[in-house]
């Protein structure tokens, strides 16, 4: 019987350009360029560099472009230190089915392993679309279930997509690739620990996978065996992290139509840099101010309504959550962050600095938020959310989103997408430079020389590996 890592297998190595819809190619050079604006964000602001570091430390080939750095590294590294980046902030896209955030692990590894081969944007494209199909399936087999175990999809799903990416750029055939795939089972991890106490491990997740997607691939390519029922397999991925028993989790249904039904279209950009969530009681709260931002004496109660698994990651427990006690902890805070908005009317990168969690104002108006859950029928298709603010003069101001902002049913435009990544680059790049990545992402599959494309990601001054 095939198994769903063969089927991969099988689609990811002769799936050609010209059998991906053309709005599913524009989607995918769509987000590579917003996951490299929140790459070059995250370095302005001084996040997630030490992979960068680390991964300089370790030395090797130069194959490789990394974010803000004259220097070059083997690709898994340089994979390792993109990835950690381009999530460094939240800000970057999620499947919201699977709950993963695809591009943050696709996108690097892709990038790193076609510098290092010579692959044309061509070449790259198609990878980056075959990466994210495979990770959306991996998590939508069963939706939600990870994170119910205190696991994060990103990291899970994500090496596996990874693996498929870079297996092709490799050059891998199907049988290297299904023993890939296999090996990837083994590398997979990710865990939630980092909510107890608000540390920023988990840019570390698609670090991780994007690393581990590219040395699976090359221990395949030399002749490693990683077990071709990884998947729905008796000791598989899904019954060792879920405990799912045989027949629980359809993964063979969910990888049997690739090439027919396309996923990548269906990956929700962010608005917010904050967790996905947040953002339908976010964008229900900027509706209802229609505009306009208030004092904390203003308010007399903010209640939020979220589907109940959000409650775990970003309302509880209470006394952290009004309070942050790190920028990262910030970011899961729904009470901190919807304060935000309703106080400053906007929630920005610029929001969660050290002197920006600390605000009185906006604090004062944290406390005064309590939550509800509701039923959503839209999850866990997107991120829905509702937001009442009960003004002292009893007036109400309150809006539902039942999906947020960026899902595919309430969607940014492709101008917004743009616009996103150009306040982000801005913060790293000079005017001439971003324009310049902008182009060459947006028109990758015309670009046969990859590193050229990429040389605006290392021209920030001053950054030395």
């Amino acid at each position: 019987m095939t198994t769903a890592a063969e089927t991969i297998a099988g689609w990811a190595t002769t799936v050609t350009l010209d059998d991906v819809p053309a709005d599913v190619l524009e989607h995918a050079k769509l987000h590579a360029l917003d996951v490299l604006g929140c790459g070059l964000a995250a370095d302005a602001e001084g996040v997630a560099q030490e992979g960068r570091a680390t991964m300089a430390e370790l030395g090797g080939e130069p194959q490789a472009t990394v974010i803000g750095s004259g220097g070059r590294l083997p690709a898994a590294n340089a994979a390792f230190a993109n990835a950690m980046l381009c999530h460094g902030l939240d800000f970057d896209d999620t499947h919201s089915d699977s709950v993963s955030h695809v591009s943050a692990v696709v996108t690097p590894a892709a990038l790193a392993a076609g510098e290092a081969v010579g692959a044309t944007g061509r070449d790259v494209l198609a990878a980056i679309v075959v990466g994210n199909e495979v990770t959306c399936r991996v998590g939508m087999a069963a939706p939600g279930a990870f994170h119910k175990r205190g696991f994060h999809p990103t990291a899970i799903c994500g090496i596996f997509g990874g693996v498929a990416a870079v297996s092709r750029l490799f050059g891998a055939d199907a049988g290297a690739t299904t023993r890939a795939l296999g090996i990837a089972g083994s590398f997979a991890g990710g865990l939630f620990a980092y909510l107890e106490d608000g540390t920023p491990t988990k840019p570390m997740h698609p670090a991780w996978a994007a690393h581990g997607a590219t040395i699976a691939s090359r221990l395949a390519a030399h002749g490693a065996i990683g077990p071709r029922s990884v998947l729905e397999g008796k000791f598989g991925l899904y019954h060792a992290f879920l405990d799912a028993g045989e027949g629980e989790v359809d993964i063979a249904g969910q990888v049997a139509d690739l090439g027919r039904r396309w996923e990548t279209p269906r990956i929700a950009y962010k608005p917010y840099p904050v967790c996905h969530f947040m953002h339908g009681s976010l964008g229900a709260a900027a509706e209802a101010l229609a505009g306009r931002t208030l004092a904390p004496g203003e308010i007399a109660e903010v209640v939020v309504r979220v589907p109940a698994a959000g409650v775990s990651l970003v309302l509880e427990p209470a006394p952290q959550k009004v309070a942050p006690r790190s920028e990262y902890e910030g970011k899961f805070s729904l009470q901190y962050s919807v304060a935000s908005m309703l106080v400053r009317g906007h929630v920005a990168v610029s929001d969660f600095t050290d002197e920006a969690i600390a605000d009185p104002a906006v604090l004062e108006v944290a406390a005064k938020v309590r939550y509800e859950t509701r039923e959503y029928p839209t999850y866990p298709q997107a991120f829905p959310g509702a937001t009442t603010v009960r003004l002292v003069d009893g007036t109400l101001l309150e809006a539902d989103f039942p999906h947020q902002a960026g899902a595919p049913e309430n969607p940014l435009s492709a101008d917004e997408v743009r616009a996103k990544f150009r306040e982000n680059a801005s913060l790293a790049l000079d005017e001439p430079e971003l324009v310049a990545l902008e182009e060459a992402i947006l028109s990758l599959e015309r670009n046969d020389d990859l590193t050229a494309a990429l040389a605006p990601l290392v021209a920030r001054e001053g950054i030395a590996v």
